[in-house]
């Protein structure tokens, strides 16, 4: 079907409100798990998630660590600006969008507690901020969790530890790869005493993961640019893996794909996975439910094909899956349609 005109609106869904959940489970691993396969639909809880697996298969997770990426400060004319980091470009100099009356010149300044930041320019939909110190000390010292526009609440020092995956380690995202938010290290000893190895690849979730795709025409749409990284560790497991390579989130799945097509392990990546792609590295894929008509969804529905997702989140609305950040989960397998 890689010929198909895809629309938008063929990726819409109706899901009430009180679904999307506004707060973590109690404990990360006893979220809900529905299996997509061959043999249809089945639910599951993630503790289960070892059982779905075999010896010899490899799972990949994005060990990306969430930064405090939100600020919020008050312009030189009196007026409030919210400012989300999107990209640390060095250690003065931020990449940020900014939501305010009106836009930003160059020259002006936003003020945010003690620390005074200078606007350098505009550049596309982002502002390029200058900080008098470093940029990492004032996100630690005034920033808050990025939590999605979805969740209607402001974050709290609960959202600090569970807005972030246990395996994180390399700080760079301003949004969680939110399938790994459902392992604890229960989960991931049973996943390798079950003779499944586990490796790393790193891809810095940036905030235009929840821009809306506004091109009715889903080939009109262009994916917003994230860095990635395969270690030379985990580039050896996978050359080497003989089960499945099962990805722990979209954001896996476009760092393995990325990298086989563009034959670098490391780079920046725009791929963006609709139905018809050809998958060349990914047998599996855990994933949480995503928003309507996003491109995060095309990607699921390109893997495990649109009338399969389709009907597994027909059903997950009816059985009341939470779904969305700190929702619910899916594992399915390879399909396409």
């Amino acid at each position: 079907m890689a010929s198909r005109d895809w629309r938008r609106s063929d990726f819409a869904f109706d899901l009430p409100p009180e679904l999307i959940a506004q707060r973590p489970g109690e404990r990360r691993s006893a979220s809900r798990l529905l299996v997509l396969g061959a043999a249809g639909l089945a639910h599951r809880r993630f503790v289960d998630l070892p059982e779905l697996l075999a010896p010899g298969d490899l799972l990949v997770v994005n060990d990306t660590r969430v930064i405090k990426a939100r600020l919020h400060g008050v312009k030189d004319s009196g007026g409030r600006a919210e400012m989300l980091v999107e990209r640390i470009e060095n250690d003065r100099r931020a990449l940020c969008q900014v939501r305010s009356s009106k836009p930003l010149k160059p020259g002006r300044r936003v003020q945010v507690a003690d620390v005074s930041l200078r606007v350098l320019e505009r550049r596309g939909e982002f502002y390029v901020l200058e900080f008098p110190e470093g940029v990492a000390a004032v996100l630690k010292r005034h920033g808050h969790v990025p939590l999605p526009p979805y969740i209607e609440r402001a974050d709290d020092d609960g959202d600090a530890e569970r807005y972030q995956t246990v395996f994180a380690r390399h700080a760079g995202a301003v949004a969680a790869p939110t399938a790994g938010l459902h392992f604890d290290e229960s989960v991931l000893g049973a996943v390798r005493d079950r003779g499944v190895d586990v490796a790393a690849v790193t891809l810095h979730v940036g905030a235009g993961t929840f821009q809306p795709m506004r091109a009715e025409h889903v080939s009109e749409h262009r994916m917003h640019a994230e860095r990635y990284q395969i270690p030379a560790a985990t580039r050896e497991r996978l050359d080497a893996c003989e089960g499945r390579v099962v990805a722990v989130g979209t954001t896996v799945v476009r760092t393995l794909e990325a990298a086989a097509a563009s034959g670098a392990d490391s780079g920046e990546t725009r791929l963006f996975i609709t139905p018809g792609f050809r998958f060349r590295v990914v047998d599996a894929l855990i994933t949480n439910f995503h928003l309507p008509e996003s491109t995060l969804l095309m990607l699921v529905s390109a893997f495990a094909g649109r009338e399969p997702v389709r009907r597994a989140y027909a059903e997950a609305v009816a059985e009341r899956y939470r779904f969305f950040s700190y929702g619910d989960a899916m594992f399915c397998t390879r399909g396409g349609d």
